[in-house]
């Protein structure tokens, strides 16, 4: 089988996590026999700097012209808070998302027995956490218009803009997922207040009467983040708008105990994308310190969903579970007293694993 892949590696320790994700990616098409075509482009705080954009007109064609697409991550110091820039490499990761029609962003929330030690919550609550989170990319206050400043300076405003067919979509793909997994769907909102969690609420109910055969729950948002802490094995798939998704995966992130362990797959229209949570991170760029296991487990979201090799993908994940198994593993998940390997030995490892399965 041939796959065609784009690699954008980004800002930051983007490069050097997406570096180990390629090589991963290039030890199992070896071991089945698949013929992998990629090539790289800039986006991100580099590409504003090459170029003048985040996201460039070459990066979007070979996203488009790609069966997949393997993502690092974006963002500089150099551009945070800094008043005279017109443009900002987040801005790179907004325009992707439009235009790729990146409409689901998918962020399994695994553990792993090996870091109990490393989650903040208590093993017994965590133990067997397993769950996905849906959150909607395209619509929201991220994307809401008008959104802008009063004349004076005191006064900001955003808004908040959804329409059925985008809540349809998301809510149904939730289903889907479900339905291939433990069969119960948990809607966040905040339709005690707000018009488009009405909205949302509206169209869940409605959806969730064509599936009787899966249990479905709502839960204001407020309401969510404090069950997720207190009982995150009660979820199976959580599914919430733009903003609520944001913050609400980061909080699930502190689960597996590091955010360098959680990868996420962006569902599009044209293509799709897959990247590791943790961001650019940029204190730790060029020092072979940073995590390469999200990025690699992103690999393996690529395999299933965009390829459809469900057995390279799981081929891909055991080699993760191995290395943490036998802790060749990084810094901010070794265990005390352990020594703690570089990115690039991580990497080495894994690919060793693969090749010896």
């Amino acid at each position: 089988m041939k796959l065609k892949i784009a690699v954008l590696p980004g800002d930051g320790i983007g490069p050097e996590v997406t570096n180990v994700a390629l090589d991963v990616v290039k030890a199992v098409c070896r071991r089945f026999g698949h013929t992998l075509d990629y090539a790289t482009a800039i986006a991100g705080a580099g590409a504003i700097d090459a170029v003048g954009s985040p996201y460039p007109e070459e990066t979007h064609q070979l996203c488009l012209d790609s069966q997949a697409v393997l993502f690092g991550a974006i963002g500089s110091p150099k551009y945070d808070n800094n008043p005279t820039s017109k443009v900002r490499p987040e801005q790179g990761l907004l325009a992707m998302r439009k235009k790729l029609g990146l409409y689901a962003n998918i962020r399994p929330i695994m553990t792993f027995p090996k870091l109990f030690h490393k989650s903040p919550l208590k093993e017994e609550v965590i133990r067997n956490a397993d769950f996905v989170c849906i959150r909607e990319l395209t619509g929201g206050m991220y994307f809401g218009r008008p959104q802008g400043r009063s004349e004076d300076g005191t006064q900001a405003y955003d808004t908040c803009m959804y329409s059925r067919d985008e809540i349809t979509r998301i809510v149904n793909l939730a289903y889907e997922f479900a339905s291939r997994r433990r069969n119960k769907v948990t809607v966040v909102d905040k339709a005690n207040i707000l018009a488009t969690s009405r909205l949302w609420r509206e169209v869940a109910q409605e959806i969730a009467g064509n599936h009787p055969e899966i249990a479905t729950d709502y839960l204001f948002v407020d309401n969510a983040a404090m069950k997720l802490i207190q009982s995150p094995r009660d979820f199976d798939v959580i599914v919430t708008e733009n903003t609520f998704g944001d913050i609400l995966t980061d909080e699930a992130a502190v689960i597996s105990g590091s955010l360098g362990m959680l990868p996420s797959a962006s569902i599009g229209t044209f293509t799709s994308v897959y990247e590791p949570i943790h961001g650019s991170y940029p204190q730790a760029a060029g020092k072979d310190v940073a995590n390469p296991l999200a990025a690699v487990l992103s690999a393996s979201m690529m395999f299933d969903y965009s390829f459809q090799l469900q057995e390279e993908a799981a081929m891909v994940k055991a080699s993760v579970e191995k290395v943490i198994e036998e802790g060749v593993v990084t810094m901010d998940i070794v265990q005390d007293g352990c020594r703690a390997y570089r990115t690039s030995e991580v990497g080495t490892r894994l690919v060793e694993i693969i090749e010896r399965f």
